[in-house]
């Protein structure tokens, strides 16, 4: 792929989002069909002074160790992987799939393996970037796969995103930096805040949603193009939540997509479940560790360039105007104590009719917010 904005892209993630500096042990990760974008991120690397490496990684290969290898063999943790995560300065992963379902037709409970496997690494880049000792940022290359789910053609979907990662403008850190200074309001608003409603209208005979989060101890968090890339919410780690959330769109995982999510809360944890398609994996899912049913983080969606399904949650839960919670594991510096092999976003739309409420004061209203200064 010979297109300027990967070079673009390149620049932001090195320069803008981790910063990378002399000396800095970089590792990028990927697959090869994303070697454009792997090779000007090298390039990059070494025009800053820093050190990278790659580490591959590879779909057939995980469907090998998930078809031929023994539970103890798919859960096993790479003592490599491992020490690469507690040692290397920065880390840039790409997502370029080149079949998003390849391990769909799998047992969930083996699938499931996998996550307990990536539950120390996911820990220990959580802890470290919680400290400041790591900086990382995952990011798409376009590949026909994802552009296939998305239900567009590649040049369609590349357009998508790097749109959506504002890569179309000229100077595009410059414009990353305004929309952390716009995010800032959004945060410095919600700081202090002790309780979050979310309510949203019924649609398709469900009963809607209204779901209450305790953020009486959260840190909000501003992200504006540094830990993903393209980039666009404020986030916490709730201490509590309840009441129930109909989520608008389908909670894509592992390349399954489940349909009519339906989650009740309680004191934080699911309580009850339902989906209309793929319940048996909602229910796996969840399941697979003591953390997996704790809400782990709560956001609100801020990237108006992206208006879009495109089962993608990189993508998807930064849409403008919606909200998302996670179940599992959740970013120690967001206030969130709760660990799991699990972390699934799951997005729920505002646009039409829904609100957000601050103690009581509703500061976000049909997918915009009302605090002064803010601009969509």
């Amino acid at each position: 792929m010979n297109d300027p904005r990967i070079q673009r892209l390149a620049d932001v993630l090195v320069r803008y989002s981790t910063r990378v500096k002399k000396g800095d042990l970089v590792a990028l990760i990927g697959e090869p069909v994303a070697m454009p974008l792997l090779s000007a991120l090298y390039a990059a690397c070494l025009r800053a002074g820093a050190n990278p490496i790659w580490m591959p990684v590879s779909e057939e290969l995980t469907e090998v160790l998930v078809t031929e290898g023994s539970d103890d063999q798919v859960r096993f943790t790479s003592p490599i992987l491992l020490h690469t995560v507690q040692t290397v300065d920065v880390r840039i992963s790409m997502w370029a799939e080149r079949n998003t379902k390849n391990l769909s037709r799998f047992d969930p409970a083996r699938t499931a393996l996998l996550q307990q496997a990536r539950r120390p690494i996911l820990k220990t880049v959580m802890d470290r970037a919680a400290s400041g000792s790591l900086r990382w940022c995952g990011t798409q290359f376009p590949t026909l796969a994802s552009a296939q789910d998305a239900e567009m053609s590649l040049t369609q979907y590349e357009d998508f995103v790097f749109r959506a990662g504002l890569l179309h403008l000229p100077d595009p850190v410059a414009a990353w930096q305004q929309i952390h200074t716009r995010q800032e309001r959004v945060r410095e608003h919600l700081q202090g805040k002790k309780q979050l409603r979310f309510r949203a209208p019924s649609r398709d005979g469900n009963d809607g949603t209204d779901l209450t989060v305790d953020v009486s101890k959260s840190t909000w968090i501003n992200c504006a193009g540094h830990e993903n890339f393209p980039d666009g919410e404020v986030f916490a780690g709730p201490q509590g939540a309840d009441g129930h959330v109909n989520y608008t769109f389908p909670a894509v995982y592992q390349g399954r997509e489940v349909h009519g999510v339906r989650l009740r809360f309680k004191a934080g944890r699911v309580v009850d479940a339902s989906a209309t398609k793929n319940e048996d994996f909602l229910f796996k899912m969840l399941d697979q560790d003591a953390g997996a049913r704790t809400m782990g983080e709560i956001a609100i969606g801020t990237n108006y360039e992206i208006q879009e399904f495109s089962r993608n949650t990189l993508f998807d839960e930064k849409i403008g105007g919606t909200f998302h919670a996670a179940v599992g594991a959740g970013y120690p510096e967001s206030g969130s104590t709760n660990e799991s092999g699990l972390h699934w976003d799951m997005v729920c739309d505002l646009r039409q009719g829904g609100t957000i409420e601050a103690d009581g004061q509703v500061f976000h209203k049909d997918g915009q917010f009302t605090i002064p200064g803010w601009q969509s």
